[in-house]
């Protein structure tokens, strides 16, 4: 039992940290989210609510959906873009004028990967295709918890309810939207750019040490 957890973290220590780092922060900010609503609530003489019932809240829902969905938009974009643009010497992208990467199925190959039709056509580009409806179902998460809190800050001040379609068309949506897709897209650039000249040695995001800056991939 004992090897094959070593084996297992082995395998698969990236994605075990990388998890167990969201749900850290995640917890942290349910927590200091459920102090923030109560420390408002107090404050506009409201009743306040236990842990549990804050973390089915429309507070917390926008909250954690408003960033979900700038990240699944970043990382959905950036792999379909490298599909058709580069930038030499980064990293992060192709050679200038490499061709479309021939298909060559194995014996090892994945099953879908030798379906052939429709199929085949969905399986190339599951990737960016799982992120982008993750990227969905984030936004219309984030528009419906945005809906449902300014719905109860409404109530307190006698003023309308939006629905999930209605608040998509406010400012305020998109203020929240817009403010984290501008960051996402910087800090790509950034890595894509910084690759280029810049190195972080056995880290598969960069260049070799020895490589030089134009060399691309």
């Amino acid at each position: 039992m004992n090897q094959r957890l070593q084996k297992i973290w082995h395998n698969n220590s990236l994605t075990i940290i990388m998890l167990a780092l969201f749900l850290i922060f995640l917890v942290g900010q349910s927590i200091t989210g459920f102090e923030q609503y109560n420390e408002e609530q107090t404050e506009h003489q409201q009743h306040v609510i236990t842990y549990g019932e804050y973390l089915g809240s429309a507070h917390f829902v926008e909250a954690v959906f408003e960033n979900w969905e700038s990240e699944f938009l970043q990382m959905s974009m950036y792999v379909l873009l490298t599909v058709f643009l580069v930038q030499r010497g980064s990293a992060e992208s192709r050679e200038p004028g490499a061709g479309t990467t021939p298909l060559r199925v194995k014996r090892n190959s994945p099953r879908l990967s030798k379906i052939k039709g429709f199929g085949r056509i969905l399986y190339e580009n599951s990737l960016f295709l799982a992120l982008f409806a993750l990227f969905i179902m984030s936004f219309f998460l984030h528009a419906a918890g945005g809906a449902a809190n300014a719905c109860e800050e409404a109530m307190q001040h006698h003023a309308q309810c939006y629905s999930t379609l209605e608040y998509i068309g406010t400012s305020q949506f998109w203020f929240e939207s817009f403010q984290n897709w501008q960051s996402e897209f910087l800090a790509v650039a950034s890595l894509v750019v910084l690759s280029i000249f810049l190195r972080q040695k056995d880290s598969p995001e960069s260049k070799a040490v020895t490589d030089p800056n134009s060399k691309t991939g």
